[in-house]
């Protein structure tokens, strides 16, 4: 009885793993009856949105006086950015930040003896957005004429930016897909063999570069914001049955 009993138990045992065996030998078989295809989408364009920052400051030993030249400065920007075209609602003044400027004190031996107050600085920034990029770009670039003002005007490099970046990451998917797929036929063709159906699709990191750039990918994106000409370009990896 007992050897009957573990006759059974044997048998079971071999059906068992003649199961996984035959399931692991389908898998492998549908593994290797796939083609995995990456396409690429790629398309230039050109910024139709900019923003330019710039800020300026003040200083004097009194507080008010300050406040006073911050205030005038504030004034003939506003005015001059005004006179070239630019409107009041391209234009955004920040809060004022306030900072004391001190003086270390050092006796004849070099031993801290503290600070003496020297002034106060008075900074001030202006941020300028707009669909006009040919102007602000003039603007940004011809903003030394405020310095022979008298103005502390500091520049910084205008930022380029894109308002239609959905329907272009859309259109970028579309293209890298197909690409994928002529790419998968082709394959398969030339293997004599014929394109099933679709098993998986992951998309790549949409990156933005400057045209003509030497710029390079990056695992988490590319964004530029310093050309105004750019480039996007996305990535699709899809895997299609083969039969």
């Amino acid at each position: 009885m007992k050897s009957n009993f573990s006759s059974l138990i044997f048998a079971l045992a071999i059906i068992i793993a003649s199961i996984f065996l035959g399931k692991a030998y389908v898998d492998r078989a549908k593994s290797e009856g796939n083609i995995s295809v990456t396409g690429l989408g790629k398309a230039n364009f050109s910024s139709d949105l900019v923003v330019w920052d710039g800020r300026f400051s003040a200083e004097s030993t009194n507080l008010k006086e300050a406040y006073a030249e911050l205030e005038k400065s504030k004034g003939i920007i506003n005015d001059y950015l005004l006179e070239q075209g630019l409107k009041a609602e391209n234009l955004v003044f920040s809060a004022l930040s306030v900072r004391e400027k001190n003086k270390a004190l050092y006796s004849s031996d070099g031993d801290y003896m503290g600070e003496r107050f020297e002034k106060y600085i008075l900074t001030q920034s202006v941020s300028v957005e707009s669909k006009d990029v040919d102007r602000v770009e003039r603007i940004s670039r011809e903003i030394t004429e405020l310095l022979n003002k008298g103005i502390n005007f500091y520049s910084s490099a205008p930022r380029y930016y894109f308002t239609g970046l959905a329907n272009l990451k859309i259109e970028m998917i579309s293209k890298a897909t197909e690409d994928a797929r002529i790419r998968a036929e082709t394959i398969a063709s030339n293997s004599g063999a014929k394109l099933g159906k679709l098993v998986s699709a992951r998309m790549g990191v949409f990156q933005i570069t400057g045209q003509h750039s030497t710029e390079e990918y990056s695992w988490g994106g590319t964004f530029n914001t310093s050309d105004r000409e750019k480039t996007a370009s996305i990535t699709m990896k899809l895997v299609y049955e083969v039969n």
